[in-house]
C-alpha cells in the first residue's frame, strides 16, 4: 500500500528532509505591501527577516485555500492509495479546517486524512517526518495514523523569542501585555498548551533563555528525537543541537530555519525545540 505525507509549510520541515521522505509541503501565504507571497516559494526567510527591519509595512499571513489542497490532493492521488494530512494547530490557524474543505472538495481517486497536529514548527515536523517514515517503509494507513496519533500525544515544543513586538504587531498579543514586556525588557518562553500557544515564563536576557530551553532538554523523559529551528540566531541553536547530542544521537537531530509565515509573528531572534519520547527504534 502506498500511503503519501502532506503538510503545510508551518511546519518548517527542510527541503532536504521534505524529499528524502518523500513529503510534501503545502506553503501558506503572506502578505506583504498589496502582495502575496508562498511561503519558502516567493518569499525565503532572509528575505522576510530582512523585509520585517527595513520595511514600515507589517506582513500578515493566512492559510493555503481549500482548492489548494484540493490540487494537491488530486495529483497526489495518481500515484498513491491513500493520503494523511498533518497541519498546523487549528487553534493557531485555519490551514487544518482548509485541508479538511480540500478533502472534501478533492475527486482523487483515493481517501485523504487530515490530522490535526496540535502543534507548530518543530513540534509538527516531528509527528510529519514520524509518519513519512512509517509510510516510506511501505506501512499501511492504519499503521500510519496509529504513529501520527503516537507521535501527536508524545510531542513538546518550547521557543524563545527576543522581542515582543511581532507578536503584537501581528495581533497575537495585547498592546499592554507587549508594553510591560518591552518596559521590562524580558524574553518570553513559549510552548503549545492544548493546541494554543502559551507562555511558559520569561527571562531577562536571550542567554538565560537558551539556559531555560537546555534545561527542558535535559529535564525531558526518555528523550528519542529532536526538532530544532531558529529565525537568525544559529550559534544558539548550535548550542542547543550540542546540548541534546549529548544524550541522543545527533543524527536523530532535525535542524531547519524558521519560515517565513511563522516568522512574521516571532520575528529575528526566535528559537524553537520540539522533543519526542516514548518511540521505538
Amino acid at each position: 500500500m502506498t500511503v503519501k505525507i502532506v503538510t503545510d509549510s508551518g511546519a518548517d520541515i527542510s527541503a532536504e528532509t521534505a524529499k528524502e521522505l518523500g513529503i510534501t509541503i503545502v506553503p501558506l501565504y503572506i502578505y506583504f505591501g498589496g502582495k502575496t507571497y508562498r511561503d519558502g516559494i516567493e518569499m525565503t526567510p532572509d528575505e522576510l527577516y530582512k523585509r520585517l527591519e527595513n520595511d514600515p509595512v507589517h506582513p500578515t499571513t493566512t492559510q493555503p485555500m481549500p482548492y489548494d489542497f484540493t490540487g494537491y490532493y488530486e495529483k497526489i492521488s495518481e500515484d498513491a492509495d491513500a493520503i494523511v494530512s498533518i497541519h498546523v494547530s487549528a487553534k493557531a490557524s485555519g490551514t487544518y479546517n482548509a485541508a479538511l474543505q480540500g478533502a472534501r472538495q478533492s475527486k482523487g481517486k483515493c481517501e485523504v486524512h487530515v490530522v490535526d497536529s496540535s502543534s507548530v514548527s518543530v513540534g509538527q515536523a516531528l509527528i510529519t517526518t514520524a509518519a513519512a517514515r512509517i509510510a516510506g517503509a511501505g506501512g499501511s494507513l492504519k499503521e500510519v495514523l496509529e504513529e501520527t496519533h503516537r507521535a501527536v500525544a508524545q510531542t513538546q515544543i518550547r521557543g524563545l523569542l527576543d522581542s515582543l513586538k511581532y507578536l503584537l504587531k501581528g495581533g497575537r498579543i495585547t498592546k499592554t501585555k507587549a508594553l510591560i514586556g518591552s518596559l521590562l525588557k524580558v524574553k518570553p518562553l513559549l510552548t503549545m498548551n492544548n493546541g494554543e500557544i502559551a507562555q511558559t515564563g520569561v527571562v531577562r536576557s536571550y542567554s538565560k533563555g537558551v539556559e531555560k530551553l537546555l534545561e527542558f532538554v535535559k529535564g525531558y523523559h526518555n528523550l528519542q528525537e529532536a526538532a530544532l529551528s531558529h529565525s537568525t540566531v544559529p550559534e544558539a541553536a548550535n548550542t542547543l543541537k550540542k546540548g541534546i547530542a549529548s544524550i541522543i544521537d545527533e543524527k536523530r537531530i532535525q535542524m531547519s530555519r524558521v519560515g517565513a509565515a511563522l516568522g512574521v509573528h516571532g520575528g529575528p531572534g526566535t528559537l524553537l525545540v520540539a522533543l519526542r519520547g516514548g518511540s521505538k527504534y
